[in-house]
């Protein structure tokens, strides 16, 4: 996925959340998004189940709700990020950095850390 499709999804998503008109919730499963400058994205309730967010920077980025079993956050930044009530079933946070992160009721059974 490239940076404008990338783009658009999360002003897409922004409006769904907002309940306007035009808005449609990200769905982003399976999307290699290795690599993606994500800081501070609103990313609550995003399907990205199975997405490649290794090495990704999702620093202080709103995860809150947010479906991502089996996804791969290798070496992912998730300083500070929400990831409260998030499904993260079967996902891969090997390396990752998850400090100050806020995992509260987030899904973790067979989570690889």
């Amino acid at each position: 996925m490239n940076k404008e499709e990338l783009s658009t999804v999360l002003k897409k998503h922004k409006l769904w959340l907002a309940g306007k008109e035009g808005g449609e919730s990200a769905d982003l499963s399976g999307a290699d998004l290795s690599g993606a400058y994500l800081r501070v994205a609103n990313l609550s309730g995003a399907d990205l189940n199975g997405a490649n967010l290794n090495y990704a920077n999702l620093m202080c980025a709103n995860l809150k709700g947010a479906y991502l079993m089996g996804a791969y956050l290798i070496n992912a930044n998730l300083r500070y990020a929400n990831l409260s009530d998030a499904n993260l079933i079967g996902a891969d946070l090997s390396d990752a950095c998850l400090s100050g992160a806020d995992l509260d009721g987030a899904r973790l059974k067979n989570t690889k850390f």
